[in-house]
């Protein structure tokens, strides 16, 4: 009956987006036609389902030889996905307003040409926008106290980034530019909350992005946690192992010591699906600290935050959401979890969820910026 249910639900999200890419493409059909009368059906609905399935397609296993390929077909179909979501949204306005200039007794002859002029230079401004919001980078300052000494020292400077997604998307030139950033903040510490990779590890060690990873420079260290595409990629074991060789440790359901406070590391909640036994609660982790010291914990996904600061967590990290990452998605993520990005105070726990560094599919952001987080932590009273 569960597999039944499975089938039948993938068959029913295959059948929606069919028909949301047909209702689409018949509408690019139609522009096309207006801009040059000769487009000839033949040509056009093929290319434009390689390019709606793109996405789904690269993910097929492509023969060696033909992977160049499908990395390109990865890039066409990840900026397909940003396009795809505009269209649902503007296209329908234009079919309504064609609707009531119709019910009014007029005939705009020309409609399809002019509307849908309007809909492309509009497509193309929300992709540079957005582009540029995804590419071009924020520094979030923020200055918390605890109730509690940090180890002699009067503040303590922390770089936080989570949701690198290094892949085939975002690669070296994005990553150098963090690297750069966050050694130029000379921060105590270095965290790295979650999805440092984007699925595969394959373009990670293709590009050698390690090497560039390895530049980052903290007093104290740089850590980092899991989060849920490093599972989803199944390359964990490999991943964490070169993260070790460059001198980052990926923190599962572990607790190192640095600068006087406790780096708390979280397995994703993606491993109470997808590995034996699951992960640890926080009270369990938490269970032979000396909690008279400050706890910082990085948990990808913003969670349990009830939980954290019963058991003694002082600052929880975060990430996962990207806030939406394009709009109006971020109205969804803002339903979805207690705090979806920004700073939370709850019960003296200091939360922050970030929207990212990286991107997932589309390299755009709409109501969501790049950003890299600057921690200032010092003792109150």
């Amino acid at each position: 009956m569960k597999v039944a249910r499975v089938i039948l639900s993938a068959l029913a999200g295959v059948l929606v987006l069919g028909l949301v890419n047909f209702y689409i493409g018949y509408h690019l059909w139609l522009l096309l036609k207006a801009w040059f009368p000769g487009t000839r059906g033949a040509i056009y609905w093929p290319l434009f389902w390689v390019a709606a399935l793109s996405y789904l397609i690269c993910r097929l296993p492509w023969p060696h030889v033909l992977k160049p390929a499908a990395r390109l077909l990865k890039v066409i179909g990840s900026y397909y996905l940003a396009l795809m979501e505009f269209a649902v949204i503007l296209l329908p306005l234009a079919d309504l307003l064609y609707g009531i200039l119709t019910w009014s007794g007029i005939r705009p002859h020309f409609y399809v040409l002019e509307a849908g002029t309007v809909v492309a230079v509009l497509l193309l401004v929300l992709m540079i926008w957005g582009s540029r919001n995804a590419w071009s980078t924020v520094l979030r300052l923020h200055e918390l106290s605890v109730a509690k000494p940090l180890g002699g020292q009067e503040k303590l400077t922390i770089a936080v980034a989570s949701d690198l997604h290094l892949g085939n998307i975002v690669g070296n030139h994005h990553l150098k530019k963090m690297v750069d950033r966050m050694n130029a903040m000379k921060p105590d510490i270095i965290l790295l909350a979650g999805d440092v990779l984007d699925d595969s590890i394959e373009p990670f060690v293709r590009n050698r992005m390690s090497e560039q990873l390895a530049q980052l420079s903290a007093k104290h260290g740089v850590f980092a946690v899991l989060g849920n595409h490093e599972y989803y990629g199944g390359d964990i074991g490999q991943y964490t192992e070169i993260m070790r060789s460059i001198g980052i440790r990926v923190l599962q359901d572990e607790v190192a010591e640095a600068a006087g406070v406790y780096i708390v590391g979280r397995k994703d909640k993606t491993a109470e699906s997808m590995e034996h036994g699951g992960r640890k609660s926080v009270a369990d982790l938490l269970e032979d600290l000396d909690l008279t010291r400050p706890v910082i914990m990085m948990d990808h996904q913003p969670t349990g935050f009830a939980a954290a600061a019963e058991a003694g967590v002082d600052v929880l990290l975060s990430g996962h959401t990207h806030r939406g990452q394009i709009a109006p998605n971020h109205w969804i993520t803002k339903r979805l979890f207690e705090l979806d990005w920004g700073y939370l105070n709850k019960n003296n726990l200091h939360v922050i969820v970030s929207s990212g560094y990286g991107t997932w599919g589309p390299p755009i952001r709409l109501a969501s910026r790049s950003e890299i987080i600057s921690l200032s932590l010092t003792p109150s009273g």
